[in-house]
Parts: structure tokens; C-alpha cells; sequence
């Protein structure tokens, strides 16, 4: 592509001529022919690595204040935003070319998404989706990385989708995204928020950046419909300056509702109310959290065309990779794995299985290290109210002592409780676990989910708590 081309589109001045081939934001991997990106950064300034990036190749710079390095410069007032167009762009606008749907929220974002992709595969489209879990779209796969990808990864995916057939897409937009400026060039056909709850605060000042963060994926020049929690507060300070909206819910007066026919500890059976236009569907998922995951992927996907019966079919064959997932039974207690990491998320997993335990609910749960450490003590007191026995333990310490972050935790569980123990290695608090179930009990290990690995000082080791759980129970 070439830089003026480049300029032109983002209404920018560019000094010199020249033309780059791809998007580069770290100077150590900058190679010949690339366009370096740079921005002042949460910790680190990306200028001062740019002679760096143009002696290993780079061919030209986007930036936001004047360089003098011998290459072709576009200056932007944002660079954030600058390297998200620019991205689009060089993939020539393939969000322009397709129907994408957003999913934002602090939880319930990946079970959306994956319905979504139910929903509209048994509708008969070729569909992508990019999340938590990675992307996939027809036979392809990409594993994890983040939530949503940064922008030079993003417009590459969306490109390589469209030309694979990829007509919709639907995607986990997450609030870092949004504060970052990931997604800025796509128009959503219709985003859907799910809740806000306490989370991320290690990044965003206070829970009110946290929410604005959120907010912008709704603003008119971001999506074409509002898809909102009627039930969530946060839907009203959105409503004030957002696209048209369709609410969702099972309490607030809503246009999109469900009506709860059979509920167990394997799912629930409900009775879909779309805008006035019924269907019973099976949500082989637990808990009233996914109930309400289901009215809002019904809402969005009917809303864009999909019938009644493939909404049904699509919510029926959803699973959702350790998202309060059953792994198997021990001395006949259940035995369930969640990525329950947040105090909302954890307090909606216990009360789903709490309601169906007739024995004693047990819990083993962790906090991630150099993450939002306001949130353990809340979290220890939601397990010490809501499960018989916590094994409080270690869950990506990353940088952090797991110690230290263990008493955070236990500092909040003392309050309400002392049914507890800590065991630092994750593996042997499963086996603890384990070795106290009974007849009519119920296990819950939660923060991890589906993750494969455990990360520790950098490194991350191959770690997976339904291995570990088969494994043990195995034995």
C-alpha cells in the first residue's frame, strides 16, 4: 500500500513517498518493508523505539508527532486509532464487506458469541466468529490470544474470512478493545451488552471508565442496534446517546423475554417471547445466567433475519468450552469447571449450581496475579456465603507471589467464614476437593475454564483443570 494512498485515507499529511506491505508496532520484529506504528503507551512511549524499527527495515512510520528517521511519516493524533484504519485499510476494509456482530459486557460474552455462530450456521450462513476460545470459520481454527485481536491480526482475520466465503461474523469485543481503539473502523450491524461488573479495574481507573469503555461500542457510528439487558442498570446510561435499541430480559419490561418451563442442573427448557413471535428452545447450559445469554443471542440473531427454528436448533447445540461445564461425576457428586473470574460471575455460578446441590456445594477458585486486586477479598466473601467448603488456591500468578494474592482472597473469606483451607498448587487443592465429595455433592473449580496453561513468572506451563479432574478421578 502506499503511504499517500495511506495519508488520503486517514485525512492525514504524510512527508515523502514510499510503500509498506505490513503493520508493525514493536520495533524488536519491525522487518523490511513495514510500516511502523507508534503511540505514547500505557508504559512505554512506541517513538522511542522508532529509529530502532527503521534500522531493522521498517519503510515508513505512523506516529503522532513529528520524526525525522529518513522514511515516509504520517502524523495522526491518535495513533491507536491511526493503526486500527491503517490496518483496515491495508486489508482494503473487509468489515465493509461483511455483517458483524459485537458482544460486550463483563460476563457472558463468549457463550453469546458461540450461540450466535449456532444460530446462523443452522440458518444456512457462512459464518465466522473470534473470541476467548480463538476464531474459527468453516474448517479453520486460530488459537487464543486475546479477547479480540489487536488490529493488524483483526483485519487480517477478517480478510482471510471473506475470502474463504465468510458473509457474517460475529465477535467478543472486549472494554480494553474498545478503550484502545481496536475495532474503530467496523460498523456493527447490531451489538449486544450483556452486564457491567466489577473487573479490569487494574487497568481502567474506576468502574466509571471501566463502563465508558463499554458504551462506545453503542454509539450511532459504531452499530446499527443496540441489543440491551433490560434487567442491567448500565443499559440506561447507554440508551442516552446510542443507536436504536432492543431490550432483552427477564424481569424489566422488555421487547425480547423468556418464560422458564423446566430448569435442572443440565440445562433448562424455555419459552422464547421475540418481539411477539414464540419459540421453545433447550439451553444445555446451567444456570438462569444463560438463560438470559440465550434471550440476548435470539434477540440479535432474529433481529438480523435468522428464523425461529434455527434460533432454537443453534441455542440446543451450544457447548461452551469450561463455561460452568460438567466434566464428570465422583462418588456421585457432579463435577463442574467455569471461567468464573470475576465476583459477578462467581456469585452466578454458585447460586445456579447452589439451587440444584442436595448435598454440600464445594468450591476451589483462585485470583489471577498483576490483575484487579480490588476484586479478591469481594470474591473470598462471595464464596464464604455462597459454597460449604472453598480450597482457596493459585490461578495464573503470573508476576505475583500466589501467596500473597491467597490472602487477599482469604482476608475477605475470614469475614463471613472459616470453612476453608489454602493449598498453593492448584492440582493437589483439586485433589482435595475431591477426596471430601459425597453422594449428592457438588464440585465447582473455577477462574480457568477452558485455558490449557497456568502462568507463572512469564512461562506458561501446560495446565488444564479437566485433565487434572480425569486424571484424578481416573485413578
Amino acid at each position: 500500500m502506499k503511504v499517500s494512498e495511506l495519508a488520503k485515507e486517514l485525512n492525514a499529511r504524510a512527508t515523502g513517498e514510499g510503500e509498506f506491505h505490513s503493520i508493525c508496532t514493536d520495533s524488536r520484529i519491525a522487518g523490511e518493508h513495514d510500516l511502523f506504528v507508534c503511540y505514547a503507551g500505557t508504559e512505554a512511549d512506541g517513538h522511542l523505539f522508532a529509529e530502532e524499527a527503521v534500522c531493522r527495515g521498517a519503510s515508513a512510520i505512523l506516529c503522532e508527532r513529528e520524526l525525522s528517521l529518513g522514511v515516509p511519516t504520517i502524523v495522526v493524533k491518535d495513533g491507536r486509532e491511526g493503526l486500527a484504519r491503517a490496518s483496515a485499510a491495508l486489508y482494503r476494509h473487509p468489515e465493509r464487506s461483511l455483517s458483524v456482530v459485537g458482544v460486550t459486557g463483563t460476563n457472558g460474552k463468549t457463550t453469546i458469541t458461540q450461540m450466535l455462530y449456532h444460530i446462523f450456521s443452522e440458518a444456512g450462513e457462512k459464518v465466522g466468529c473470534v473470541g476467548t476460545l480463538g476464531a474459527k470459520y468453516g474448517a479453520a481454527e486460530v488459537a487464543p490470544s486475546l479477547t479480540t485481536p489487536d488490529p493488524p491480526a483483526l483485519f487480517s482475520l477478517l480478510s482471510e474470512m471473506k475470502q474463504s466465503g465468510v458473509t457474517r461474523v460475529v465477535m467478543e469485543v472486549s472494554a480494553h478493545a474498545l478503550a484502545l481503539q481496536k475495532v474503530c473502523p467496523i460498523l456493527f450491524d447490531a451489538a449486544i451488552f450483556t452486564n457491567l461488573t466489577q473487573d479490569h479495574l487494574d487497568f481502567f481507573a474506576d468502574m466509571k471508565a471501566y463502563g465508558e469503555a463499554k458504551r462506545k461500542l453503542f454509539a450511532p457510528k459504531s452499530c446499527k442496534l443496540a441489543v440491551l439487558n433490560a434487567d442491567d442498570p448500565f443499559s440506561d446510561e447507554i440508551k442516552k446517546e446510542c443507536a436504536p435499541v432492543l431490550l432483552y430480559g427477564l424481569n424489566e419490561p422488555a421487547d425480547c423475554f423468556a418464560v422458564v418451563e423446566r430448569e435442572s442442573v443440565r440445562g433448562s427448557r424455555v419459552l422464547l417471547n421475540l418481539e411477539d413471535e414464540l419459540c421453545e428452545a433447550e439451553i444445555k447450559l446451567t444456570g438462569r445466567h444463560n438463560v438470559y445469554n440465550a434471550i440476548a443471542a435470539a434477540s440479535a440473531a432474529r433481529s438480523l433475519g435468522a428464523d425461529l427454528h434455527s434460533i432454537a436448533r443453534g441455542i440446543g447445540l451450544t457447548r461452551v468450552d469450561g463455561r460452568l461445564e460438567r466434566v464428570g461425576s465422583y462418588r456421585d457428586a457432579d463435577i463442574f469447571v467455569d471461567f468464573a473470574h470475576t465476583p459477578d460471575g462467581l456469585q452466578k455460578s454458585l447460586d445456579a449450581l447452589r439451587k440444584h446441590c442436595k448435598g454440600r456445594l464445594f468450591l476451589v477458585f483462585g485470583c489471577g496475579g498483576n490483575r484487579d486486586r480490588a476484586k479478591r477479598p469481594i470474591m473470598g466473601k462471595i464464596a464464604a456465603a455462597c459454597a460449604d467448603f472453598t480450597v482457596i488456591t493459585s490461578d495464573n500468578p503470573r508476576y505475583e507471589e500466589p501467596c500473597a494474592v491467597i490472602a487477599e482472597i482469604e482476608s475477605g473469606f475470614r469475614e463471613r467464614s472459616l470453612q476453608y483451607v489454602c493449598i498453593e498448587e492448584r492440582e493437589r487443592a483439586i485433589a482435595y476437593a475431591l477426596e471430601r465429595l459425597e453422594k449428592g455433592d457438588i464440585l465447582l473449580v473455577a477462574g480457568k475454564g477452558g485455558e490449557k496453561t497456568q502462568e507463572i513468572m512469564g512461562i506458561k506451563y501446560a495446565f488444564d483443570d479437566k485433565d487434572v479432574i480425569r486424571s484424578l478421578t481416573e485413578k
